[in-house]
């Protein structure tokens, strides 16, 4: 029997795995009846057992001792994807964890399809590392050795919009242009393409694909800002020393803020460091907070209810965050329009992109028929405004939120190995 090919879309936020069957792209259940799987790894000290996804997530919620992981993909081409993390007593690399969700999707996919898995599509961020060639070419490179340690063979990379577009493409009538815009939890990415139904035959698109870009900003930077600007305030960001001389370190908040730098605090040096800084505080109290959470590992957990305010502001023009803990315990209220103002630069960086993606083109505005829509991150109101508004003109088709990606990597996969 043949082994079966497929395409792999590991996100940062979550991931789907797309297979051909009786000729049309499908997604694989990956956790029950879902066909997402949260990019969540969580090593359980009570069973000394590795869990992945919701299970992973509801364990950590739940209070089980262990280590969570998240937001795994945004450390490939960084510098911490070369540093390890403490798992009990091993010291474990990131690239080898990562690889440790990738063979979860495999043995998945392996489940559903009752074959070994040959040739795959991994797609990929068109910028893993915003303007830096070497680093984009490393972040590959990464995640390739990591898929490749798991049993993968023959493995190719698409752009994660271009997949978008092939899935796109099933549904068009006639030839168009179309703008891909593929806003996920780590990266926002943009394709301009010729898509037709005659089109999507060809074996050769290169001379369809005209212009790609993409810009290291997504969800998970929305969380990171709003954090920041809302809940850090209540453990002691931008309160002073209390000599008065200066405001306390940024960076301990900044990582309890950001998914994939919560796990540096719970280190035995920054709980020393965190101590001291408490001596040095004008408001212990509030630090007092902070030192609390990292003693509970709390982070990932706070983390969740920023990302679930936001997710909350997207319909809803307030949203509010409790902490209820032994030695912190208080409530943040938010404001969609607090909120937005806080990413508008982040959001201004992403038009820019989507910008110069249509000036790379050598297209107007006009000359775009249709803006698809894929990733989570495309419903942040300010987000979708912002890029809509760059081509007021054309039809707004909306896919998969989750899955578009996965459907055309598997398309693309048929094209390459079927």
């Amino acid at each position: 029997m043949q082994p079966t090919f497929g395409g792999i879309d590991f996100g940062t936020s979550n991931s789907t795995v797309g297979v051909i069957e009786d000729g049309q792209p499908r997604l694989v259940p990956l956790e029950g009846e879902q066909v997402t799987l949260p990019s969540a790894v969580f090593f359980n000290f009570d069973d000394d057992r590795t869990y992945v996804g919701r299970r992973a997530i509801a364990d950590y919620t739940d209070g089980v001792e262990g280590r969570l992981m998240r937001a795994l993909k945004s450390v490939l081409g960084s510098s911490l994807v070369h540093e390890k993390t403490r798992i009990k007593k091993r010291q474990m690399a990131f690239t080898d964890i990562i690889g440790l969700f990738i063979a979860q999707l495999k043995t998945r996919m392996e489940a559903h399809t009752g074959q070994a898995v040959g040739p795959v599509v991994l797609g990929r961020p068109v910028q893993f590392v915003d303007d830096d060639a070497e680093a984009n070419r490393n972040a590959q490179n990464e995640l390739e050795r990591a898929a490749q340690a798991q049993g993968f063979r023959d493995i190719a990379f698409q752009y994660e919009p271009i997949a978008a577009a092939l899935d796109y493409e099933r549904t068009v009538q006639r030839e168009e242009l179309a703008l891909i815009v593929d806003m996920g939890g780590g990266t926002s990415d943009f394709s301009v393409v010729r898509v037709s139904p005659e089109r999507a035959v060809a074996a050769d698109r290169s001379g369809d694909i005209l212009a790609n870009r993409g810009v290291h900003i997504g969800g998970t930077d929305f969380d990171r800002l709003l954090s920041i600007d809302s809940v850090m305030r209540e453990l002691g960001y931008l309160t002073q020393t209390k000599d008065g001389k200066r405001n306390l370190p940024a960076a301990y908040f900044v990582d309890l803020a950001t998914w994939q730098r919560i796990n540096l605090l719970y280190t035995p040096k920054a709980r020393i460091e965190l101590s001291q800084l408490r001596y040095e505080a004008a408001r212990p109290d509030l630090v007092d907070r902070l030192i609390t959470i990292v003693e509970h590992r709390w982070g990932h957990a706070l983390a969740g209810r920023v990302e679930r305010a936001r997710i909350a502001m997207t319909n809803a023009p307030a949203a509010h965050v409790d902490v209820d803990l032994t030695g912190a315990h208080f409530g943040v209220d938010m404001m969609r329009e607090r909120f937005e103002a806080t990413i508008l630069q982040a959001v201004e960086r992403v038009t820019d992109t989507v910008a110069k993606t249509l000036a790379d083109a050598r297209v107007g505005a006009a000359d775009i028929a249709t803006v698809f829509l894929t990733g989570g991150s495309t419903a942040t109101p300010l987000a979708r405004r912002s890029i809509l508004g760059l081509v007021p003109q054309a039809r707004i088709v909306e896919g998969d939120m989750f899955g578009s990606v996965g459907l055309g990597l598997a398309m693309d996969a048929k094209r390459k190995f079927g």
